[in-house]
This record gives structure tokens, C-alpha cells and sequence, in this order.
């Protein structure tokens, strides 16, 4: 259809005069709409009304299947895949599928080698704004993930993960060479560097793991291990 309204700033056009005004928003950085209860600010009234449940507690959007509610519409569509088992979203160079977008956007910087979230701090560059946020911790010294049994706080949830293993007493880790068993993947390492690594010179640095040859390896570490390992390059 005729889009008459065409932007001064990037060119795009739309069909209707509203649509262009929300849209300079994206240019000029204006946030018209204010949050009563926490003073936050968004550039469209959409924005506020979602944001508002949090503190409403509102839920309007239920799942049928299995009732689970949502404060937000995105929210449930991508809920409902879960029980779908749809995957919509798919990977032109490799062929995986992922059932939410931004698993897919995440999966083809593997591909791309584009680490668009840089760390102010240091410059070191992350593939997912996941990474980044975890990897900021290590500036800030923000330990938010605390252990329910003692009271000790980790930066990283993994090793919050690790430690409650030993409270548990549980030994996920397995040498996958000998009996050897462990609630430390770093133990786990120690042991395979002390016993096996003449056997296996190859080793992961994330689980202890041998190979013989170092693509072998290479490719354990970037499939077994992609967040560590994306966040080591």
C-alpha cells in the first residue's frame, strides 16, 4: 500500500502519520511515556502498559494448554512453542532451527564471527548480551547468585551451581577414562592432567577432557562448551 509519510533521518516510510511520529522517536531519543510508580521512562505508551504488570503483578495473556499466565504477549507466543514444539526460525548456513529469534541471532554470530557487545571497561567483545552482563560482574564484583545453605555469593552462576554440589555431595563430573568422580569440574581436571595426559595431550580446559589430536579438541570446546568458549576468544 502508499506510504506517504517518509522519514527525514533514514529514509522509511509509513502509511500513517502516528506510525512516523513513534518511529522519529528511534532518532530523537524522546521517552514521553513516565512510569508512575518507578519513574522509568519509554518511548511508546505500548511500552508502558507492558511494563506496568510488573508492578500490577497483572497477568492477561494464558497459556491454554497449560495455564501459565504472562504479563506480556511476546511472552506467551513464545511459551506456547514449548508445547507446538514449532521452530520457526532457521539457520541458512547451517539448517539448525530455534523456536525463538533471538536464539537464532545468537546462533548465527557462530557463524559470522560478530561479537556486537563490547565491554566498556576492558574492550574485550561478546557474541550474546548474556555474556556480556556476566562478564561485567568480574569489574564490578557483583555477587548476586547466593547459596540457600551457608550464604556465600558467586558472580557467576555456575559456580553457585558448583558449590551447592558440595553441600549435596553429589559428583556430576566423571573422568571418561577411568572411575575417577568429582563435584568440581576443576578437580576433574587436575586428576586427568596428573593421570591421563600423556595418553591424551589434548586437553578441555573447561571439563578435563583428552583428545589426541587438537581440531578434536577445538571442536569438543566450541560445541560442548560455546558460552565459555565464546567468551575466551
Amino acid at each position: 500500500g502508499e506510504r506517504p509519510f517518509a522519514c527525514s533521518v533514514c529514509g522509511k516510510s509509513f502509511s500513517r502519520k502516528e506510525h512516523i511520529g513513534r518511529h522519529m522517536r528511534t532518532h530523537t531519543g524522546e521517552r514521553p511515556f513516565c512510569c508512575f510508580t518507578c519513574s522509568k521512562r519509554f518511548s511508546q505508551k505500548v511500552h508502558l502498559e507492558s511494563h506496568v504488570r510488573i508492578h500490577t503483578g497483572e497477568r492477561p495473556f494464558v497459556c491454554s494448554t497449560c495455564g501459565k499466565a504472562f504479563g506480556r504477549k511476546e511472552h506467551i507466543e513464545r511459551h506456547v512453542r514449548i508445547h507446538t514444539g514449532e521452530r520457526a526460525f532457521l539457520c541458512t548456513a547451517c539448517g539448525k532451527a530455534f523456536s525463538q529469534k533471538v536464539h537464532l541471532e545468537n546462533h548465527v554470530r557462530i557463524h559470522t564471527g560478530e561479537r556486537p557487545f563490547r565491554c566498556s571497561a576492558c574492550g574485550k567483545a561478546f557474541r550474546q548480551k548474556e555474556y556480556i552482563k556476566r562478564h561485567m560482574r568480574t569489574h564490578t564484583g557483583e555477587r548476586p547468585f547466593v547459596c540457600g545453605v551457608c550464604g556465600k555469593a558467586f558472580g557467576q552462576q555456575y559456580n553457585l551451581i558448583r558449590h551447592v554440589r558440595i553441600h549435596a555431595k553429589e559428583k556430576p563430573y566423571s573422568c571418561h577414562l577411568c572411575e575417577y568422580r568429582s563435584n568440581d569440574s576443576g578437580h576433574l581436571r587436575d586428576h586427568v592432567t596428573a593421570i591421563h595426559l600423556k595418553d591424551y595431550p589434548y586437553m578441555c580446559k573447561y571439563c578435563g577432557k583428552g583428545y589426541l589430536a587438537p581440531s578434536l579438541l577445538k571442536d569438543h570446546e566450541a560445541k560442548k562448551h560455546c558460552s565459555e568458549y565464546d567468551g575466551d576468544q
